[in-house]
């Protein structure tokens, strides 16, 4: 049976930083066993080897999700080692931010094969194997620009959209064979890929989409508060789950009236769009002068 979440076997990708890192050590913390699956297996075995001290259960394992054939074998060892795999947590993904008009086609590859085709991949490989166990829980990553329109993150929001259509429709399939399927869709969280976008991403024309304002830090949901409820409704079998509170609010709207979120939207695109213009102009005239 699903263990929830004492002696779990659980598999996060992008398990080094960010969500995945916290997630990781809220279930070590909970009694899970946990695989920590990141490219830069570095960082994913530093965070393991930490959970370890703590007297946790962790370890650390190379993977890119845009290798299906790595994510097979990370998948396949994880059951050969133990058995079973209660929880994946389909957690990988980067940001491409920029007006629609600067996104280049290797843009839209490049996001498309790691937040798309990696969870693909993770389902395709796991899901089989949990139906032969008889339970397991596929958790997958999505955002709150996988819930409503997002202008200045049309690549990301497509492929968050993406990922909340594949979960949803696995969630009505695996009920019958005993598996689960849910989506985290998170708001604004307090990770280093708000702080430092670039660096876990790629931002066209001026560096505004992704560039956080210290403010906007401050309003950001803590990592690990957002881990902790988040695993709590993971263990509730929510399907979307939706944090922090207001972001619910702003999902509801969108859903009553798809008109007032267009006009709030609008107005949002219209001020970002006034201050790339601004950098932009200042730029120029900075090397000018």
């Amino acid at each position: 049976m699903l263990r929830t979440y004492t002696d779990a076997v659980c598999l996060v990708t992008g398990g080094a930083s960010g969500i995945g890192e916290a997630l990781g050590r809220e279930l070590a913390r909970r009694g899970a066993r946990v695989v920590l699956a990141d490219r830069n297996v570095d960082e994913a075995t530093r965070v393991a080897a930490e959970i370890e001290a703590s007297g946790g259960k962790a370890e650390g394992v190379a993977l890119d999700v845009r290798d299906a054939d790595a994510v097979e074998a990370v998948i396949a060892k994880v059951f050969a080692d133990h058995g079973r795999m209660d929880y994946l947590f389909n957690n990988a993904g980067i940001g491409v931010g920029g007006r629609f008009e600067d996104h280049t086609l290797d843009d839209w590859r490049y996001i498309i094969d790691v937040n798309v085709l990696g969870v693909v991949y993770g389902c395709h490989f796991a899901y089989p194997r949990m139906i032969e166990q008889g339970f397991g829980h596929i958790v997958n990553t999505a955002s709150m620009a996988g819930q409503c329109p997002t202008p200045g993150l049309a690549a990301y929001g497509t492929t968050k959209h993406a990922v909340v259509g594949l979960t949803r429709s696995l969630r009505v399939e695996a009920a019958e064979h005993g598996v689960r399927a849910s989506a985290f869709c998170p708001g604004v969280i307090n990770t280093r890929i708000l702080r430092e976008g670039g660096e876990y991403g790629r931002v066209r024309g001026a560096a505004v989409v992704l560039d956080a304002s210290e403010k906007d830090i401050e309003r950001a949901m803590d990592v690990d508060e957002f881990a902790t409820k988040a695993l709590d409704d993971v263990a509730r079998n929510r399907e979307i789950i939706v944090l922090p509170f207001p972001w619910k609010i702003v999902r509801w709207i969108d859903r009553l009236s798809e008109g007032a979120m267009a006009r709030l939207q609008r107005t949002f695109y219209r001020r970002m769009r006034a201050e790339i213009e601004s950098r932009t102009a200042k730029t120029s005239a900075d090397a000018d002068s």
